[in-house]
């Protein structure tokens, strides 16, 4: 039988406490030792060599995933407001479409479209509607009376698609730059009677502002 050990005080006294020299119990060594490890594996994996995605990027790739899908589905019924939209919210196609706008619209838009030649992207305020399919209008058959060319042919349908997708998510950002110019986006633009149905084909499909 082992000889008991009494307990030992160490050497020092904090506000009239005494504090004994006790050893940790080996289960809470145990968790403490285990935390730290877990705690270092985890900073590798999922931070230093990104091995695993964090929870929001998994979550942040399964939306873009299932936004795909549902575009898809609604590129089988023609281009819509809605359809747009959605392309606004998938990364790939937005910065193919911001590529295409740094080529062909950045003269007269500006790098963050905030305006030159042609109005300021960013605003409230558009000259033909603010509405996806407004937009889409505009960049495929252009307003030669403003000097805004018709990219439909030059880009076809599905790149300028990516454009609108692009110009979509420079809404609302009121970048400084050029003067409002047009009518806010709640109201009906100047050419609203003659504008196109709700939906186009796909096939004709694009994107525009302004």
């Amino acid at each position: 039988m082992s000889e008991h050990k009494p307990d030992e005080l160490r050497g020092h006294v904090y506000d009239g406490i005494e504090e004994y020299d006790n050893k940790l119990p080996n289960w809470w060594l145990f968790i403490l030792y285990g935390s730290i490890v877990f705690a270092v594996g985890y900073w590798l994996v999922f931070h230093t060599f990104s091995i695993v995605d964090l929870p929001r990027a998994r979550y942040d790739k399964e939306m873009v995933a299932a936004s795909e899908v549902q575009l898809a589905r609604l590129a089988k019924t023609g281009l819509t407001d809605e359809s747009l939209a959605l392309m606004a919210t998938i990364p790939a196609q937005v910065e193919e479409g911001r590529q295409l706008y740094a080529t062909y619209c950045v003269v007269c838009h500006a790098d963050r479209g905030q305006g030159l030649v042609g109005p300021n992207l960013t605003d409230g305020f558009w000259i033909h509607g603010g509405r996806p399919l407004d937009i889409h209008r505009v960049v495929t058959d252009g307003v030669l009376s403003k000097g805004m060319a018709a990219w439909g042919r030059q880009l076809g349908p599905t790149r300028v698609q990516k454009v609108v997708a692009y110009v979509l998510t420079l809404k609302g950002t009121e970048v400084p730059g050029k003067a409002p110019e047009g009518l806010p986006e709640t109201a009906a633009p100047p050419a609203a009677a003659a504008a196109p149905p709700t939906t186009v084909p796909a096939a004709a499909g694009a994107a525009g502002s302004g």
